[in-house]
């Protein structure tokens, strides 16, 4: 008998025919003798509707009071999961992230999770029943509701199975398990039977969308085996994210390769070649919220320098804007800006026993005439910027040239 911890996407419970099925998949583990914890989302489109509606009210809603207004969608389908359970002869039981008490940080739309209250959760599944928990959502020290931000109920999930000291954490979405890449793009991708934890955290941080990159964290700073499944099959291993000295075998070189399409990149032409340059550039852009990705300087004539950067598309024109304003104090002698960029990476935690992948990616992206713009490494993963017209190409050429259609 294992503690498995299940957590069902937006997609996942998206009618009452959908929640159904979900009861019929956690009836099926409950039959085996598991004990179950059931995390689900807001049936697919309500958030986003309940967001719309408050902006119908005021055009930037009160985040607490936003707050209160869309936690009542997961409230919705913890219900009537329970009750489709009950339907079909099982003991189960819905809790608010409040009920169970899920303690957030104050910070409305995108609370964090500082500590969960399980002793009603192990009562509950002690005494047979099934616990079905709202995600996304929490409750902070002064009886606030809070919501976790983008991919909560991913985090909801994982901080439970924490928690309980789960066996094992089942995410349920649209797609059965992790891929070398996007098959939309490539349809020899392969499905992984395991990943490391280091590569799905650059997968994701490089625009895998899979999983949220704040559940991966998560799981892995609290050791989490997570498992990603489809919730539309009924059979199937998925992926399974876990540790790397776990695994038996080695490790292919390249596990995956990722991209983002996501990025513009900004360029300062010829600011003076001194100490705190690179501070005066970025300085504004952090103070206006801006994250900045990739970073490249190269020293140019006369004593001058120009210095590239990424942001993310939607900061893209503030960015430009904002060191417009500065080019004189920054004695710029141009701000340039070019949203139509892709970032392409090679990913996997074999790259550190094996030497050569860097030259085999530009040689591979060289031979189909693809300009590399910017670089940037890390330990297991190499990121190139190249024109976003070639992402699709490069994806392809890549997931050839590392021998990724193989088994894996």
């Amino acid at each position: 008998m294992a503690l498995i911890v299940q957590k069902y996407g937006g997609t996942s419970v998206g009618s009452p025919e959908r929640i159904r099925n979900v009861a019929q998949r956690v009836a099926k583990f409950k039959a085996q003798g598991h004990q179950i914890v059931v995390v689900v989302s807001a049936m697919s489109g309500e958030t986003n509707r309940l967001i719309a509606l408050a902006k119908e009210i005021q055009a930037k809603p009160d985040p607490r009071e936003l707050d209160v207004m869309v936690s009542t969608g997961e409230q919705v389908t913890i219900a009537l999961l329970s009750m489709a359970l009950m339907e079909m002869g099982l003991k189960a039981k819905s809790y608010t992230g409040a009920q169970v008490r899920v303690l957030t940080d104050s910070a409305f739309t995108k609370a964090r999770i500082l500590a969960i209250d399980e002793e009603k959760m192990r009562a509950d599944l002690d005494a047979g029943f099934v616990v079905v928990v709202a995600g996304f959502q929490g409750v902070d020290g002064d009886g606030n509701i809070t919501t976790l931000g983008r991919g909560g109920s991913d985090t909801t999930g994982v901080a439970l199975a924490a928690a309980l000291k789960a066996d094992e954490c089942q995410i349920y979405t649209d797609v059965d398990g992790v891929y070398t890449t996007d098959p939309r793009i490539e349809p020899k991708a392969k499905r992984l039977k395991s990943i490391t934890f280091e590569e799905m955290l650059e997968m994701a941080s490089l625009g895998s969308k899979v999983l949220q990159i704040r559940s991966v964290e998560f799981a892995g700073k609290y050791k989490v085996k997570l498992r990603v499944l489809s919730s539309f099959e009924e059979e199937g291993e998925g992926t399974l994210i876990t540790f790397e000295e776990e695994s038996k075998m080695e490790q292919p070189i390249i596990s995956g390769i990722a991209f983002n399409r996501d990025e513009a990149k900004i360029t300062v032409r010829g600011v003076p070649d001194k100490p705190g340059i690179a501070y005066q550039i970025l300085g504004p852009v952090a103070d206006a919220n801006i994250e900045v990705d990739m970073i490249i300087q190269n020293v140019g004539v006369e004593g001058t320098t120009d210095f590239s950067f990424t942001v993310h598309k939607n900061d893209f024109e503030k960015a430009i804007g904002i060191l417009k304003g500065v080019q004189g104090h920054l004695e710029a002698k141009d701000v340039l800006g070019d949203d139509r960029i892709a970032k392409v990476s090679v990913v996997g935690v074999g790259m550190r026993s094996h030497v050569g992948v860097a030259s085999q990616m530009f040689r591979t992206l060289a031979e189909e005439g693809i300009n590399i713009q910017m670089i940037s490494t890390s330990e297991i993963k190499i990121s190139v910027v190249i024109d976003e017209k070639y992402l699709e190409l490069a994806v392809r050429v890549l997931h050839k040239a590392f021998h990724l259609e193989q088994e894996v």
